[in-house]
């Protein structure tokens, strides 16, 4: 509590206003030049955003609770990494475990290998089938050509499909014709202790442009809880390409890829080696203002060893169809198809094993949504739902029912109600410890789909110029969760996974700008969450779902952004987490601090502290095991040599 109150009156004091305009933190719709310190909190709510419901709408409109993190908010935060700027999101509980690993979640049930939250990068799904989650070490991305990322809390199943449980988190690159040029961005300090970033973008005809890129990066090992040196600094190196052709105004064609290689070191035996790649292409077709379609396709593959572990060489192969056709003047159809192939070999080691080894499977899935304007320009009815197809349990069915009330130009009122679905992983299923028999533990052979039934209420407003409001409410029933059966009790071993836990989530969620200065921003949002897992009749598991979410019941978020100078700004970010009640992690609060200064437009040179207020803290884990974050500071040159 002592360095809660210290950091609260830190950030009062550094937020004292200067002079000066700020640049505001939320972009004009797609791909937008205009400065965006011009922008006031009516058009900042103007913003468009593409996955609440596929295709393009104002923020102000969604019938969603959706966050928007900006281009222009990343660059400002000081943020080198794609988890690091996901903590702009204040509905999402995002912890760093250690050097390279994180726990990201929305609403509950965050861990390592939490597995209720879609992950897209340009529509490209990025979670692993062997524990539905995502590795986040290897989801880098150079930041300076992230035009959005819309992060939504709640189920967006209906249209994203299985694993989008309790939110979507979709990240957008900037089109190619948005960056023409030369950057150079490199610097370091000790964390990270050095990075160099590249990109070039050009045209090569009246109707194309391209960009390619190269970055590469060091990070500083993290300690234990006792002082220990957990040996685990970590480096790579990635590179890609982003082609856009706009054959003629009716159709537009991407091709873009990514290549990465990378090694983390361990305590004993060799390191972790990671690497992989993707290639995706897109084309989209405007018919009229009343119907268009999309055709993606994309090809995945990631290569991971860890040794005396085990490693994996996963392919997967994804073809994505989407048509939008406008009916009358009050309904709007979306539906789509999807096929995906996973080819995932496994070399097993002594740890633990996975059979069968190697698998091939194919995903076939479709949805349909239809918005019906019931009032004009007042109620709307959205209905749809998902009809996917998977291996392990068939078809499972993804309903969503929402409706968005307009009380007047500046308020918006919305409900959803929703099921949702996460399906069984390798984990569950073909998961035993140790590689041979007798097993200790053994994936359960009957495992079923976990199974979602979520509530919201949501209020978005502007009741001032300078002030945007919105708030929502949930509630969630999850029956079928993941627990650790004995199989023959009171034996304790061998254990099986089973589906024997149910419970339920409820909380708010609070978010607020307020442009006090058309040259200061404030920016805070607020979570309070309750989750409580308990075990079904006739299921022998203990554990009360202590190994499926570890979560705080509160977190909170400020930013406040200004220019001291008009080539000077300043930032800085105050953020409080509450206790881990079954992790037995103390509460913290921790501040991040940024300073730039442009002396010509193509020249910055900036200075970022973050987790000023400890030398070191934990933000997830258990005691025995518990990785400390050090403070961190260090510094960063930017040309940019723009081609007109």
């Amino acid at each position: 509590m002592r360095a809660f109150c210290t950091a609260t009156l830190l950030f009062l004091v550094i937020s004292l206003p200067s002079a000066g305009p700020v640049v505001a933190q939320t972009p004009k719709p797609l791909n937008s030049q205009t400065p965006l310190k011009q922008l006031s909190v009516e058009e900042l709510m103007d913003v468009q955003v593409t996955s609440v419901s596929r295709r393009a709408e104002k923020l102000s409109e969604t019938a969603s609770a959706i966050q928007v993190i900006t281009s222009e908010e990343i660059r400002r935060s000081g943020a080198t990494s794609v988890p690091e700027a996901l903590r702009l999101a204040s509905n999402l509980h995002v912890a760093q475990v250690d050097s390279n690993q994180w726990a990201i979640s929305a609403r509950g049930f965050n861990n390592t290998t939490a597995n209720k939250m879609l992950v897209l990068i340009d529509g490209r799904t990025v979670y692993t089938p062997l524990y539905a989650g995502v590795f986040w070490d290897v989801q880098d991305l150079l930041l300076e050509d992230i035009d959005r990322i819309e992060v939504i809390s709640g189920s967006g199943a209906t249209l994203w499909g299985s694993n989008a449980v309790n939110g979507v988190i979709s990240i957008k690159t900037k089109h190619a014709r948005d960056t023409r040029g030369l950057l150079v961005e490199t610097g370091g300090g000790n964390q990270p202790r050095g990075f160099t970033n590249v990109r070039y973008g050009g045209q090569f005809s009246s109707r194309g442009q391209y960009r390619v890129y190269g970055k590469v990066f060091s990070r500083e090992r993290t300690l234990f809880s006792n002082g220990r040196d957990a040996g685990n600094d970590w480096h790579m190196g990635q590179g890609g390409f982003r082609i856009d052709w706009q054959r003629s105004p009716a159709n537009n064609f991407t091709l873009q890829g990514d290549y990465y290689d990378g090694q983390i070191d361990q305590l004993t035996g060799r390191n972790t080696d990671m690497k992989g790649g993707n290639l995706l292409g897109r084309w989209s077709r405007v018919f009229s203002d009343k119907s268009d379609l999309t055709l993606q396709g994309y090809y995945d593959r990631t290569y991971r060893t860890i040794p005396q572990v085990f490693a994996e060489d996963l392919s997967t192969y994804d073809l994505d169809f989407q048509h939008r056709l406008r009916l009358g003047e009050r309904n709007e159809l979306i539906w789509g198809l999807e096929y995906r192939q996973i080819r995932d070999r496994i070399r097993n080691g002594t740890m633990l094993a996975f059979l069968p080894s190697q698998v091939t499977r194919n995903q076939y899935s479709g949805f349909v949504q239809d918005e019906i304007n019931l009032i004009k320009d007042r109620l709307d009815l959205t209905i749809g739902t998902k009809l996917g197809q998977n291996a392990y349990t068939g078809v499972e069915v993804q309903p969503s029912v929402r409706v968005k009330w307009r009380i007047d130009r500046n308020r918006l009122l919305w409900g959803a109600i929703s099921r949702a679905v996460r399906t069984p992983s390798r984990i569950d299923r073909e998961l035993f410890v140790p590689a041979q028999p007798p097993f200790l533990l053994a994936g359960g052979p009957n495992f079923r789909s976990e199974e979602s039934f979520g509530y919201e209420l949501g209020y978005r407003s502007h009741p001032h110029d300078r002030v945007s409001l919105s708030v929502s409410a949930f509630y969630n029933d999850y029956n079928r969760l993941r627990s650790l059966e004995r199989l023959n009790p009171p034996a304790p071993i061998p254990i099986v996974i089973g589906n024997g836990l149910a419970g339920e989530s409820y909380g708010l969620e609070l978010t607020a700008d307020y442009h006090v200065a058309n040259w200061w921003l404030l920016r805070g949002g607020y979570t309070e969450m309750r989750i409580k897992i308990r075990p079904r009749p006739g299921s022998t598991d203990r554990t009360n779902g202590s190994g499926e979410s570890h979560d705080p019941n509160r977190h909170f978020l400020v930013r406040s952004s200004f220019d001291l100078f008009r080539r000077l700004q300043f930032d800085s970010t105050f953020r409080y987490v509450s206790e881990i009640a079954n992790q037995r992690l103390p509460g913290y609060a921790e501040m991040d601090l940024r300073l730039s200064w442009q002396p010509k437009s193509s020249l910055e040179f900036a200075v970022t502290g973050q987790n000023l207020l400890h030398d070191r803290h934990a933000e997830f884990g258990l005691p025995t095991s518990r990785q400390e974050i050090s403070r961190s500071i260090y510094g960063k040159v930017v040309w940019r040599f723009l081609k007109h």
